[in-house]
């Protein structure tokens, strides 16, 4: 297991401080602002602590309300909303200096057994032989002292932006995935990872057809909320394909859907995603 990813699911893992109320501390330090998918995965650990098992999650609906502070620890208090005998329901807020930065809505439900059926996934190339994300930034992160692309999940990108001169390119994107290292048989935390990752290729796809990619000058970009369901079991620490879509950008919002895939080519996620997203013309 990568130091990386060591360390992040030790910043998921919240300490208890009283009945429904949890801390946590961001693993991502040094940046302007808390990393939104880090913020998902530890709500998400917050809502499990309150669930028993064998309640899974299959969905969430939340809001990033404030851009966080990367150097101050997080307050999450859990609203038990309902225990039902197939479903549960959570609200989740993450405090800092006694603000809400974000709101979520968890349902949980046990397993059943019923009609089954999933979209095909996309023909496309396979994770071997392409690119990784940390070597493709490498050039721009050398650039940045005191920074470095140190990553818990590996991304490989089937088309990518080249990110010094990109060009408009269609608004899909594929993009594989997987934990650096092997997790336990826990899907609990299987879930948290990918909510993790499932953050971060997904407003950029909106800037593609503009030709611009995170690096482009003038550009920000910065999700407002953020929506994932979880369809069957699946491991994060093998290959799974994210195919995204952006269909629309306006009015200062990129809005991104997405589908994972395992390596079967069965759906085992799907997300949405709406985002900040201007470019200023100085």
């Amino acid at each position: 297991m990568s130091k990386a990813l060591s360390s992040l699911l030790e910043s998921i893992s919240l300490e208890a401080i009283d009945i429904n109320i949890f801390r946590g501390y961001p693993w991502l330090r040094g940046m302007d602002h808390l990393y939104g998918g880090e913020i998902m995965a530890q709500a998400m650990n917050a809502a499990y602590r309150t669930v028993a098992s064998p309640f899974h999650m299959h969905s969430l609906h939340s809001y990033f309300l404030r851009p966080g502070e990367p150097d101050l620890p997080v307050i999450y208090e859990v609203d038990r909303i309902r225990d039902g005998r197939s479903f549960v329901t959570r609200r989740v807020v993450a405090i800092q200096r006694g603000r809400a930065i974000f709101n979520v809505s968890m349902s949980f439900q046990l397993d059943e057994a019923g009609l089954e059926h999933t979209a095909a996934m996309p023909d496309v190339p396979g994770p071997e032989g392409l690119v990784s994300d940390r070597d493709r930034y490498a050039a721009i992160m050398a650039k940045r002292p005191g920074e470095a692309y140190d990553w818990p999940v590996e991304f490989r990108q089937v088309d990518a932006m080249d990110p010094l001169k990109p060009v408009a390119k269609s608004g899909q994107a594929f993009v594989w995935f997987k934990a650096d290292g092997h997790l336990a048989d826990d899907l609990t935390q299987h879930q948290e990872i990918l909510a993790y990752a499932s953050d971060t290729p997904a407003l950029v796809t909106a800037l593609r057809p503009h030709g611009l990619t995170q690096w482009s000058h003038g550009i920000r970009a910065a999700s407002l909320d953020h929506c994932l369901w979880f369809h069957r079991p699946f491991r994060v620490d093998e290959w799974l394909l994210y195919a995204l879509e952006s269909p629309v950008t306006g009015n200062g919002r990129g809005f991104v859907r997405g589908s994972v895939f395992n390596r079967q080519g069965q759906l085992v996620a799907s997300v949405v995603q709406e985002g900040l997203v201007r470019q200023s013309r100085d």
